[in-house]
């Protein structure tokens, strides 16, 4: 995710598939994860319920994490989730002018999907990692950085993940594109140049990200770890929103440092994990991490065993370049495992919900010519519904 400092998923045989499904998302918990992961409905009925019934169109949508630019939503965006084609929507700095004008905002992109198919809210994201990282005034005030060089690092974690929740909850937000758990190893490289590692320990940000996560879930704000399996070994010049980036790291490397860190937010619960654009020639050679399913799911979901949701970082980024326009890289994105779809832009005055719309075409046509399968789409979806209706 970009780091421009801002300041202040027969119908009988489909039913039984994805109840299946369902049974293996996280399963919520009395204490530090409760609140966020409130208990599934009974049997798991209704995700269910809702995938069976979805036209094609629709079970596209459950993957299109829409965006705008400007402080209005354009009524095409409207459009597409009172048709129910929409999933969720991120915001950037030039969507907000204040805390009560974003509220005013969400509750009107809530009401337009009370319309929809989906009875459950929409996801509403966006980047609160502290520091220079923040989309909206207050918590957290430090970055990782400081959290990580302090003595009281733990409790300052557990705090920033509590003080998180409560500014994005108090406008409707549900859904922190945050913590970063890259571990960055050069000061001043990609990462650490905007403070947004809390070490270049493992076992310090392992720890350090659990203890957010734990916090900003508790406090009912799903957390999204990032930007998997890790982009702390990149250079500063080395932007995946700009241009492509291959880190050549060993595997050895990739599974004990960068991939640590996840093992444990995997087992602390955490909701969300976001896939880099960076390529990673020990786990595939030919496609960034978010386009590969040896990263997605060899590494992820079969290595880690998460049962979460996926999805990718934004698909304008320069990254990408080589992969065609936003419809070829959703059905990409979507063939690699990635359950949501980030159709956002590198300059945020230039998202438009025409790249949602572009992402949402390639990945209809790609189920109608079955160049993509219904079967993980529809488990895609009920992984994405569910998330939604536990918020």
């Amino acid at each position: 995710m970009r780091s421009h400092p801002v300041q202040t998923a027969g119908r009988a045989a489909a039913l039984t598939l994805i109840l299946a499904v369902v049974a293996l998302l996280p399963v919520a918990a009395s204490g530090a994860r409760g609140r966020a992961q409130r208990p599934q409905l009974a049997a798991a009925a209704s995700p269910a319920a809702i995938v069976a019934r979805l036209s094609t169109a629709q079970l596209a949508g459950q993957r299109i994490i829409d965006a705008y630019g400007g402080l209005t939503p354009p009524a095409s965006l409207l459009r597409a989730i009172r048709a129910g084609e929409v999933a969720g929507v991120i915001f950037f700095g030039p969507n907000v002018s204040s805390p009560v004008q974003l509220r005013g905002v969400i509750a009107q992109l809530q009401r337009a999907n009370a319309a929809g198919p989906v009875r459950a809210p929409l996801l509403m994201l966006t980047d609160q990692e502290g520091g220079l990282v923040r989309r909206l005034p207050g918590a957290p005030a430090l970055s990782e950085r400081q959290i990580g060089a302090s003595a009281a690092a733990s409790a300052l974690a557990a705090a920033a993940g509590s003080g998180a929740a409560g500014t994005l909850r108090a406008v409707g937000i549900n859904v922190n594109l945050a913590p970063v758990l890259d571990v960055f190893r050069a000061p001043g490289n990609f990462i650490d140049r905007f403070q947004r590692s809390y070490s270049s320990s493992a076992s310090v940000a392992a720890a350090l990200g659990s203890a957010f996560i734990a916090a900003q879930q508790h406090a009912g704000v799903a957390a999204t770890a990032k930007h998997f399996p890790g982009l702390g070994a990149a250079t500063a010049s080395q932007n995946t929103d700009e241009r492509p980036v291959t880190l050549p790291l060993s595997l050895s490397a990739l599974r004990t440092i960068d991939e640590a860190p996840y093992r444990a937010v995997i087992a602390a619960g955490v909701r969300l994990v976001m896939v880099s654009w960076a390529t990673y020639p020990a786990l595939d050679p030919r496609r960034p991490a978010g386009l590969s399913q040896q990263v997605i799911g060899g590494e992820l979901r079969g290595r880690l065993r998460f049962r979460g949701v996926t999805l990718t970082d934004g698909l304008g980024a320069g990254a990408l370049s080589a992969f065609g326009g936003f419809a070829r890289r959703g059905v990409l994105a979507a063939q690699a495992g990635a359950d949501l779809l980030l159709c956002s832009v590198l300059v945020p005055q230039d998202n438009t919900p025409a790249n949602g719309l572009a992402a949402l075409g390639g990945i209809q046509a790609g189920l109608a010519r079955g160049t993509l399968d219904r079967a993980s789409a529809q488990q895609a979806a009920a992984r994405v519904i569910a998330l939604r209706a536990s918020l």
